[in-house]
């Protein structure tokens, strides 16, 4: 049996069993690992490399948008969590509580941050004064803590990596731009880095963040149709301002209450790349977040002068891509070109004996296993045209499958057998009623997904009961 065959063997097919793909994936693809903390995982250093490209791309796009950083503590006094009644409800049964400190009783319970509205909210009391001090926009990368009874690698662990913005306002205009603003970076990030289509709108009331009079989403579908929240954008109003005495002097000097804003987005994304875009042979990652870009696998690496023209490739490569030389002695080439195949590397460059003696290389495409000759004394310039074309084929494969994978529904019939012969995003249009809503979820497992900023109109009634509707909603079984 070939080193291919033997290798690609160890993934389970992702049309058997896309959950054990999945797992198969973040091990074998050397993304994290489990820990003997439970629900918690280990990142490893290349799915650490896939968040910090994601990281940095998306705090770039947040200091243009105004965005400053900041760091807030990790410990939260109950007091504080309590002032926002829904917001301690929505919470209450993920919250982890810290009791003990030094070996005695604390005077008053700590909550390992599940989300920090509460504590940016009771320092910007303290911080405001002026409408002169006005926007507050600050952001912070850290981990939270959910007591998640079902944890999966990167889509959901007990303790995660993420962002969290918290801005104050004098304007509720200004808040709702801002809410808007962050979105749309989160949809510019999706599409643009990790080469994912979204559906953005607005989450339907049951569906909103606690605490929110609006919750806006970036929902994206994963290889077998199901969706992934991405991202979320909430409008808070005044509901933290008040119970925290956010208040400022306006430019008449009368005393008012700011408007706020929170938006988040976090390692989840890593799990969406993985289910978006990975096959049977592994983990396929979009070039421009791709930690190696490009791997250089000399062929017959002991003959001479192959190795030292590797090297030097490289150091040319080295000056303007994420690059690789892989000159293990100990595993055959196949199982190399395996090994970078399963990692998900955009583009793999071969090259023997025979290859530079004329000057050429082979150049194998991650997304589509094409291989092509280049020249040597070209490669550098081919390679950035080539990257660019698997980014935007990478977009335009998940693009159909949004496409192809949506189907529309006006009655309850049509949506459970769309659901049933091609999962995936149903349009339909909904009452505005959460009976509907409910009954929509027992019968078929399918959940809104949001209220779609780009409004079709598909009938006059609701999908589930019948009576009078003027919302389109995008409904499917989720992540």
């Amino acid at each position: 049996m070939s080193d291919k065959k033997e290798f690609v063997k160890e993934i389970t097919n992702i049309e058997e069993d896309f959950a054990k793909w999945y797992t198969d994936i973040v091990i074998k693809a050397d993304l994290a690992d489990y820990t003997d903390t439970k629900g918690c995982v280990a990142i490893k250093p290349y799915g650490y490399a896939i968040w910090e490209n994601i990281q940095k791309y998306t705090d770039d796009l947040f200091k243009k948008s105004g965005v400053e950083n900041v760091y807030l503590p990790l410990l939260i006094p109950e007091s504080l969590l309590q002032k926002e009644k829904d917001h301690v409800e929505g919470f209450a049964p993920e919250v982890a509580w810290v009791t003990q400190g030094g070996g005695e009783e604390l005077e008053e319970k700590l909550c390992i941050r599940p989300t920090s509205e509460t504590m940016f909210s009771n320092l910007y009391s303290k911080w405001l004064s002026s409408w002169r001090d006005l926007p507050f926009v600050y952001n912070q990368w850290c981990s939270v803590l959910r007591w998640e009874k079902e944890t999966r690698p990167f889509l959901r662990s007990r303790e995660f990596l993420w962002q969290e913005g918290h801005t104050i306002h004098s304007t509720e205009q200004e808040a709702k731009q801002r809410t808007i603003q962050m979105l749309n970076i989160y949809e510019q990030v999706i599409e643009d880095l990790l080469a994912i289509p979204v559906v953005k709108g607005e989450k339907t009331p049951s569906e909103k963040f606690a605490g929110a009079d609006n919750t806006y989403t970036v929902e994206t579908m994963m290889h077998d149709g199901r969706a992934l929240q991405s991202g979320t954008s909430h409008y808070f109003g005044q509901n933290f301002t008040k119970p925290f005495e956010v208040k400022f002097q306006n430019k008449e000097g009368k005393e008012e209450y700011a408007y706020q804003t929170s938006w988040g987005v976090s390692t989840r994304l890593i799990g969406g790349v993985i289910m978006a875009h990975g096959d049977n042979r592994g983990l396929k990652l979009p070039p421009k977040v791709a930690p190696i870009q490009v791997v250089i696998v000399p062929i017959a690496a002991h003959k001479e002068g192959v190795a030292e023209k590797a090297q030097e490739l490289y150091q040319t490569l080295a000056q303007n891509y994420r690059v690789k030389l892989d000159l293990r002695e100990n595993y055959s080439t196949g199982y190399k070109f395996n090994d970078w195949e399963m990692r998900g590397v955009p583009v793999r460059i071969e090259m023997g004996p025979r290859d530079i003696e004329n000057g050429v290389c082979i150049a194998v495409r991650r997304d589509t296993l094409e291989k092509q000759e280049i020249k040597l004394e070209n490669l550098s310039q081919e390679l950035g045209l080539l990257l660019e074309d698997i980014q935007i084929n990478m977009f335009n494969e998940c693009k159909n499958r949004l496409k192809e994978r949506t189907t529309i529904a006006t009655n309850l019939d049509e949506f459970k057998k769309n659901i049933e012969e091609k999962q995936g995003f149903i349009k339909a249009m909904w009452c505005g009623d959460e009976a509907c809503e409910d009954k929509i979820k027992e019968l078929t497992g399918a959940k809104s997904r949001c209220i779609p900023f780009e409004q079709e109109h598909i009938s006059d009634t609701c999908v589930c009961c019948g009576k009078k509707a003027d919302k389109m909603v995008v409904w499917g079984r989720q992540y």
